[in-house]
């Protein structure tokens, strides 16, 4: 879909608001039906369905009323939407103002899909209406950053539910963050306990409070996550992997993922190519 990045990365060059909208329809002209990787969000507002898209190699049906937020980085597919209509928005992570907003743009375990509740949906669709419509609009016609702050309005009045049971708890906060930056070279859990000064068992305590696993298992999920972003999307081999995550050998990333996934890099690679 190099015309979605091309759109978004257009605004940008020209310093206005980097948010820009489009109607599903304009969406099915662009998309190839493959897979695809982006470095912005991307936020899909459901009028009427049926359809479904997957994200990060689930699949969530699409409906009336339904929600999508895509998070930069992870692997996306618009597997059927014949039938969509409605806007995807598309933003860049600097794009919201609000201290809320910004929240909600990192939060580090969003939920890819679900119902905006039928109370919300009146406020949620005047919220996107008003953002279609300055985006829309010529640049000398509006102040630059009247986009963002619609967004910002936007994303707040969405309430997006996340994925673990208590996402806000700090110590979990700044784990995660120094697992994005360092997951690729540290697999270890003791180093993030070491690095954000506390004992391991604390960390991993806090980490299971916010998220239901460990600080080791949610490393390790990390980790697979973003290999099989690689074999599916990337198209890299296991001697690749192991090269881009950190690992000593192609035999090290095998073993590593089969552990944790059942399957051998190279059949959970065949096995997603035929999804």
């Amino acid at each position: 879909m190099t015309g979605i990045r091309h759109m978004v990365y257009r605004a940008a060059d020209q310093k206005a608001a980097a948010v820009e909208t489009m109607t599903f329809a304009h969406l099915r002209r662009l998309n190839d039906g493959g897979t695809q990787r982006a470095d912005f969000h991307v936020l899909a507002l459901v009028d009427a369905g049926p359809g479904s898209v997957t994200v990060d190699f689930r699949r969530h049906p699409l409906e009336a009323r339904s929600a999508v937020w895509i998070a930069p980085g992870a692997v996306h597919r618009w597997d059927d939407i014949t039938e969509v209509a409605g806007h995807v928005v598309l933003f860049v992570p600097t794009a919201p103002l609000t201290p809320a907003s910004r929240a909600l743009a990192a939060s580090p375990d969003p939920a890819p899909q679900w119902i905006v509740p039928a109370g919300d949906w009146p406020f949620v669709d005047a919220a996107r209406r008003h953002l279609v419509l300055e985006t829309s609009a010529a640049p000398s016609e509006a102040p630059a950053e009247l986009p963002a702050i619609l967004l910002s309005a936007l994303l707040v009045r969405l309430r997006p539910p996340h994925g673990g049971p208590e996402p806000a708890h700090p110590v979990f906060l700044r784990f995660h963050a120094v697992v994005e930056a360092h997951f690729r070279e540290h697999h270890d859990a003791g180093f993030y306990a070491d690095a954000l000064g506390y004992a391991p068992r604390t960390l991993s305590r806090a980490v299971q409070r916010a998220t239901g696993r460990t600080a080791k298992a949610y490393l390790v999920e990390r980790i697979v996550l973003e290999a099989q972003r690689l074999l599916a999307h990337d198209g890299l081999t296991a001697a690749g992997c192991a090269d881009a995550l950190g690992f000593s050998d192609a035999s090290n990333f095998s073993l590593f993922f089969r552990n944790a996934t059942g399957m051998r890099p190279g059949a959970w690679q065949a096995a997603a190519a035929r999804r």
